[in-house]
């Protein structure tokens, strides 16, 4: 018997060693082949580390560990048991060459898609901030085709957003659409609980007609690639702790900014910093759409801290049971306590105005003179 369990290891050994002269031999070839040929492409390293191997065999060696936003030159390609590898050469002093898988790194096309549409929001500011809760594909266009993906954004990085899309709900087969009990909810269930609440008379919701996606901003620690598309449904707003209670259950912020901002660092969304004032747009959660197109606020809230009561106030807000039907992007001006925001609302003519309000203040206290007209920019809510 004991002869036999040797005789088991011994072939076991054998193979394993023959599989790793054939993984040698194979990066050999490789490299032969990758030499003839040269650079094909280049990428960067998207992982906050990741490792160079010497071939993309299980049973590889760590050649060298790389850090997010490292150059390599990429050498070749190939698909291994449905995962897909790049054959690389680094930038270090021995040009070391091997094998990384795809996932930690992103081409220089794919880069290029991710800058030019951050170029897109180049001379706008953050209109709120947020987190992903679960990791996600990043992507170029607003939807779910396997076309439009980026690279896979890892749980828990942070983001700015500067524009979101509502987009006709379709299911997502890649996100966790949870029920609030933790069970998934199917695609019947879904729609039964839509066509109940039809029945029993309900105003429609957003949450039952449209998907949301984030368009972001990403800082070079999170990710060498700046700006992409993220499903909604993954993304949790970062509402600064200190404002965040003054949120009701029937209406939630959307976009806020800082008025006392400090221009050097630019917070202007104000996450993670003491307490200062803002102006807040805020959203219900009923369709309100107008030829198709949903208002991405339907409320403004200007909110004050006083820093000798601890305490804040409100300085100017939307009046009671009235909405208004508003377009991003916000917009703030001006130094010290003299500013200006600027939104876009539509008048009950229909017509889309920016229209400027003016902060200033009075005595130690913050004040809000609104658009004279500011009449003809509010609906009775529904």
């Amino acid at each position: 018997m004991m002869r036999s369990r040797s005789r088991h290891i011994f072939a076991a050994l054998a193979v394993l060693s023959l599989f790793q002269v054939g993984c040698t031999y194979i990066d050999q070839a490789f490299s032969g082949v990758t030499s003839a040929l040269g650079v094909t492409d280049t990428a960067t390293v998207i992982s906050k580390t990741a490792q160079i191997r010497t071939s993309y065999a299980v049973v590889a060696a760590d050649v060298l560990e790389v850090n997010r936003g490292d150059k390599l030159d990429v050498l070749d390609k190939v698909d291994f048991e449905k995962v897909l590898w790049f054959r690389v050469r680094a930038h270090d002093p021995e040009a070391t060459e091997g094998w990384i898988e795809a996932q930690n790194v992103i081409t220089s096309e794919t880069m290029e898609k991710s800058k030019k549409l951050a170029e897109t929001f180049a001379d706008r500011s953050p209109q709120a901030s947020g987190v992903i809760r679960a990791a996600s594909n990043l992507r170029s266009q607003p939807d779910s085709s396997d076309e439009n993906i980026l690279f896979k954004l890892a749980k828990g990085s942070t983001f700015e957003i500067m524009s979101w899309k509502f987009v006709p709900k379709t299911e997502a087969p890649d996100v966790d659409d949870s029920a609030p009990d933790g069970k998934p909810l199917s695609k019947k269930e879904k729609n039964e609980e839509i066509e109940a609440a039809k029945v029993a008379g309900e105003p429609e919701k957003i949450d039952d007609k449209y998907d949301i996606w984030y368009e972001v901003k990403l800082d070079p620690s999170v990710s060498p690639a700046p700006a992409g598309w993220l499903f909604g449904r993954q993304v949790d707003l970062q509402v600064p702790s200190d404002i965040s209670f003054f949120q009701q259950n029937n209406r939630k912020f959307v976009t806020w900014q800082r008025i006392d901002a400090d221009a050097a660092n630019k917070n202007l969304t104000g996450h993670g910093s003491t307490p200062g004032s803002y102006v807040i747009l805020t959203r219900t959660n009923l369709v309100k759409a107008i030829d198709g197109v949903e208002p991405d606020f339907d409320g403004i809230l200007v909110l004050a801290f006083d820093k000798y009561d601890q305490n804040y106030y409100t300085v100017w807000r939307n009046p009671p049971n009235t909405d208004v039907w508003g377009q991003l992007p916000l917009r703030m001006e001006g130094q010290g306590d003299n500013k200006t925001f600027s939104i876009k609302l539509r008048n009950q003519n229909g017509q889309i105005d920016e229209r400027k309000f003016v902060i200033f203040k009075d005595r130690n206290r913050m004040r809000v003179t609104p658009p004279e007209d500011i009449a003809q920019y509010q609906f009775k809510s529904k």
